[in-house]
């Protein structure tokens, strides 16, 4: 699907849709920039163009009218500089005291993490590359242990001569 470059709407290609979308994002993010209030991944794609995910959790900005602020000063920034930004997939993410920034300084965070994202896609630092994280082991159903994390680190004791196992004594 080819992305109309012309103008500066948000279209349904410009945007992150699923959640296949923001997990590749979230194991593999090269890309980096933060402030104290927001911390943007991104990891490059082949599309051409960029594409936006928002992350602005309850946690963390409490009133949905800050949250929504948050979300469409992102979006504005972002579709302004759309056409100058380098094909990446970017997640932005909000941290504690996002909502207490007002609009003006919300545009000016945002304008300075996207000329800093695209500065960084660009231009690849190698230590950046050498401190990769490896990818997060994933999540789901049989990761809980069996509840007896001790047992695993203790070796296993040999059978008696009756087949049950031997109690050490602390004496």
């Amino acid at each position: 699907m080819q992305c109309p470059r012309s103008d500066f709407a948000f279209a349904k290609p410009l945007r992150l849709l699923n959640a296949a979308q923001y997990r590749a994002v979230f194991d593999s993010a090269p890309v980096r920039a933060a402030q104290p209030q927001f911390l943007i991944l991104a990891r490059p794609n082949e599309l051409g163009h960029p594409r936006l995910g928002l992350v602005i959790a309850k946690k963390h900005v409490r009133n949905a009218t800050d949250r929504n602020r948050i979300k469409r000063i992102a979006r504005e920034t972002f579709r302004l500089q759309q056409h100058q930004l380098f094909p990446l997939d970017a997640v932005v993410l909000a941290r504690a005291g996002a909502g207490d920034l007002d609009k003006d300084a919300l545009a000016k965070i945002f304008n300075k993490l996207w000329r800093r994202l695209d500065q960084r896609a660009r231009n690849p630092q190698p230590e950046q590359q050498a401190q990769q994280r490896p990818p997060r082991p994933q999540r789901g159903k049989g990761r809980k242990g069996s509840g007896n994390k001790n047992a695993a680190d203790k070796p296993a004791q040999p059978p008696n001569s009756n087949g049950a196992r031997t109690q050490e004594s602390g004496s």
